[in-house]
């Protein structure tokens, strides 16, 4: 069976993986818009670092930034039908959360390039989802040949 195949949903490890990650940004995206979940809600703004929601009290986000993680999550349900799509939202998911922490490295704080927005908390979340993202992708995989070559 080829890496593009598509199986039944989620029944890999890889594809699992996938539906995993996506199901939890898409709650992340979903508590990003509930008021108590996430304090100062009546601060949120569509974009921008004046946003002053916290969502868990933490993580600095705005209606944009909940967005993103609402179409991230359906992403990687979608995703989740084929061997090769779950694969590619692990690794190229991991590899955008990794531009991201740079990106917040950079541009977080007081700044008008800090749209998304962006803290110190998210940063280092940032860089710990790239980094497993990007081992799932390709760990997962592994598991999945494994299991065929020992039927």
């Amino acid at each position: 069976m080829s890496a593009t195949t598509t199986r039944a949903f989620a029944q890999t490890p890889v594809q699992k993986g996938s539906l995993i990650v996506g199901i939890v940004f898409l709650l992340v995206g979903i508590l990003g818009f509930i008021p108590g979940i996430t304090t100062n809600f009546d601060t949120i703004q569509f974009a921008g670092h004046e946003s002053e929601a916290m969502l868990l009290g933490i993580f600095q986000v705005s209606i944009l930034h909940n967005i993103v993680h609402l179409l991230f999550g359906v992403l990687g349900i979608a995703l989740a039908r084929s061997i090769s799509g779950s694969k590619a939202y692990l690794v190229w998911g991991g590899v955008i959360y990794l531009v991201l922490w740079l990106y917040g490295l950079f541009f977080s704080g007081d700044t008008a390039a800090n749209f998304v927005p962006l803290n110190n908390a998210d940063n280092w979340l940032h860089l710990f989802l790239g980094i497993g993202m990007i081992a799932l992708g390709l760990l997962l995989p592994r598991l999945d040949d494994t299991a065929r070559t020992h039927r």
